[in-house]
């Protein structure tokens, strides 16, 4: 929890101070701090992935029209309230492991358009997974920004109670 919590301050702090936060000046201003769901530990675990045999080369349509390339690299299956989900991991140029998804608050209590999870390599086919950390892509604070769309087959019903939420400047 106190890990969290200071990630948490310290993000806050980057979108408040830094010159390469995604918010306008007028945003900064006005800046209360980004809003999130209380820590959920069930949401924090380690998946062990089912990579795909064939590693294909995607590109996913942007939040203004482009096109990013990606690999998919597997999936992974877990429980939300008893209800069963599974994502796709795909990894970007850089070798990052990537999740961008919708769920059931998307449009509601956070960003219509999806969140993104960033997870880590553990080794073998472990990966470290935890939506406490699931964020904003930064189409969320300015239309400056170009934003990977979460593809169709990461949406899901169920509803992820974790991470940030939708993004209000007073």
């Amino acid at each position: 929890m106190a890990n969290l919590t200071e990630f948490r301050k310290q993000k806050d702090w980057f979108f408040e101070n830094d010159q390469h936060s995604p918010l306008s000046a007028e945003q900064k201003n006005t800046f209360q701090g980004l809003s999130y769901y209380p820590e959920v530990s069930q949401l924090r675990f380690d998946a062990q992935v089912e990579p795909f045999e064939e590693h294909i080369h995607v590109e996913m349509e942007t939040s203004i029209g482009d096109r990013q390339e990606y690999t998919k690299f597997g999936r992974f299956q877990f429980d939300v309230d008893g209800e069963s989900a599974e994502l796709t991991i795909y990894t970007s140029a850089d070798g990052g492991a990537f999740v961008p998804f919708v769920d059931a608050t998307s449009g509601k209590e956070t960003y219509g358009a999806g969140r993104y999870l960033e997870i880590e390599h553990q080794g073998g086919n472990k990966f470290q997974v935890d939506f406490n950390l699931a964020y904003n892509p930064w189409c969320a604070y300015s239309s400056f920004f170009s934003c990977p769309i979460p593809p169709q087959e990461n949406r899901l019903t169920v509803p992820i109670l974790a991470g940030e939420k939708n993004f209000s400047s007073p």
